[in-house]
């Protein structure tokens, strides 16, 4: 999923000054090639022409080097998942990044989940989504939760609600104590009501230590008396920090995630010629989705035919079918709080137009040309500039571009047809931690890119290059002499109708390269040949 939203932007007084440093560890050797399946590929070394970007301090904080397994293949993640979500593992990865900054750190990580909250006016309660955080520690997407782990005795305590007869009559009997102590991943499970008497009891044990909270996440009930330091900061940050590798656990769900998003892709495919409206194929996507077991999406599904598709976060979803090139759909499910984000272009004819299938290419080749680079440690600016240049190479060959490729890339034109970053990290949130967006990159190539610095082995991101003929974006260029030059407007003309092109996959990287964890159908032959079948 593209997008402009920023995340923590840093200010970056130079080029290429701030970037992220990311600590690569180093983990289990990953499995031969020949093994890992069809969806895996070794790395090629990155061109020549992009030299190795700087790397600084993100925070005092780096990604733990806890153990991840590689080698993991499709069939196994469902083994995976009928274990526990290792929310104690979590826990001590946490602890591990705290004391990276504080290595004297003691006390208690303290955590609370998302409240019942009631919908404005009205009686009803809002759609329960959990905090990310919270779940993180616990795999609990229980509402009115809290938690505690003591991290001198490495101790974790989940506190759900008490039985209320009054919710017992509408609601059915809640989960008990024992139940959750099946469930979770946790070593006690109490009643909310004993979550202050709890921490006063930790407090009086350890003497002088610090109670570690997410500010704004603290209910007005809860007392932290006892507690000699009272720290706001650094488990929100330790956290985000130990979210950006994923153990063998998480990539099984996102895995999971894209399987059912993968099947949910193909019907929309099989049901596009029927359909005369986009509201109908949103609906086959959760149809499919919902009876394979995903409920939730993991974002509001973009369902854009003919030029809506030049629009990145189009979400409107009812414009009539008939007389459009392609449907761009951009949907994922969520899996037990995990996303899958994929986006996939097709011809609503069931064959390419020439100037749709000249676009789907040039995105395709920018796909996978950067997916070539990926292995732990590469630089994701560099595979964000590779695919402006591919973009460059291809609107050239077909006459959209004119003049000198790198007097082009040096001028940005290209931003107006590929205007947001190459892709994000994914996890728990479509657009999960670490990236460190900086929207005030002094630099417009980089200011919509999401992800910043080296990516780390265990690392799980899209990417989703795009090329669009939006008219918003497009006509600014071609009114500014800078870049207007190097635009031929009259071959231009012929592609408005294309609206745009996405193709996004969400990849595992490796030591030695990546995963493709999404198995939705994208080669342009396969697509017409599955349009022909149905």
């Amino acid at each position: 999923m593209s997008g402009f939203a920023a995340l923590r932007p840093v200010h970056r007084p130079t080029l290429l000054s701030a970037l992220v440093r990311v600590h690569v560890p180093r983990l289990p050797r990953v499995i031969p090639h020949h093994k890992l399946g069809p969806n895996h590929r070794q790395s090629r070394s990155l061109p020549s022409t992009f030299a190795p970007l700087p790397s600084h301090s993100y925070r005092c904080f780096s990604h733990s080097s806890h153990r991840f397994h590689a080698k993991m293949v499709a069939e196994d993640f469902e083994a995976v998942l009928k274990g526990k979500y290792p929310g104690k593992s979590h826990a001590s990865r946490v602890v591990d990044q705290i004391r990276k900054k504080d290595p004297k750190a003691n006390g208690v990580l303290y955590l609370e989940g998302r409240m019942t909250k009631l919908l404005e006016d009205n009686d009803s309660p809002e759609p329960f989504r959990q905090r990310r955080y919270f779940y993180y520690l616990t795999g609990c997407n229980l509402p009115d939760c809290y938690f505690t782990y003591d991290i001198q005795s490495s101790k974790s305590t989940l506190f759900i609600p008490p039985i209320d007869p009054h919710d017992v009559i509408w609601s059915g009997l809640p989960t008990t104590i024992d139940e959750a102590l099946k469930l979770y991943d946790v070593d006690d499970v109490k009643y909310t009501t004993e979550v202050n008497a709890t921490l006063a009891h930790i407090s009086s044990s350890n003497g002088t230590s610090t109670i570690y909270a997410i500010n704004g996440q603290v209910s007005d009930h809860i007392t932290f008396i006892g507690f000699e330091n009272k720290d706001f900061a650094l488990l929100k940050e330790a956290i985000e920090v130990s979210r950006v590798v994923k153990d063998e656990f998480e990539v099984a769900m996102i895995r999971k995630a894209n399987y059912v998003s993968s099947l949910a892709h193909k019907a929309v495919v099989e049901k596009a010629k029927k359909a005369s409206n986009e509201r109908e194929l949103e609906a086959v996507f959760l149809e499919r989705c919902v009876a394979h077991g995903a409920k939730n999406m993991a974002y509001t599904p973009i369902v854009a035919s003919g030029t809506a598709a030049a629009t990145l976060h189009y979400i409107t979803n009812v414009a009539p079918l008939a007389g459009k090139q392609n449907l761009l759909i951009d949907a994922g499910a969520e899996w037990d709080n995990y996303a899958a984000d994929i986006t996939r272009t097709f011809p609503l004819s069931g064959k390419f137009t020439k100037e749709g299938r000249e676009i789907y290419d040039i995105v395709l080749k920018m796909q996978k040309e950067t997916m070539a680079i990926l292995k732990a440690g590469v630089a994701w600016e560099d595979a964000h500039i590779l695919a402006h240049k591919i973009a460059i190479d291809g609107l050239l060959a077909i006459g959209i571009l004119k003049g000198d490729k790198d007097e082009i890339f040096k001028a940005r034109t290209s931003q107006a047809f590929f205007p947001h970053g190459l892709g994000h990290y994914l996890g728990m949130d479509t657009h999960d931690t670490g990236g460190n967006h900086n929207r005030q990159d002094p630099d417009v190539i980089f200011q919509n890119l999401r992800l910043r610095g080296q990516v780390p082995a265990g690392g799980v991101v899209t990417v989703e290059p795009g090329v669009y003929f939006c008219k918003f974006i497009i006509d600014p260029y071609l009114e500014n002499p800078e870049h207007s030059k190097y635009i031929d407007a009259d071959v231009l003309a012929k592609y408005w109708d294309v609206g745009g092109v996405r193709i996004e996959d969400n990849i595992l990287v490796t030591e030695t390269g990546y995963e493709n964890l999404t198995t939705a159908i994208k080669e342009p032959a396969q697509l017409e040949a599955l349009m022909a079948a149905s």
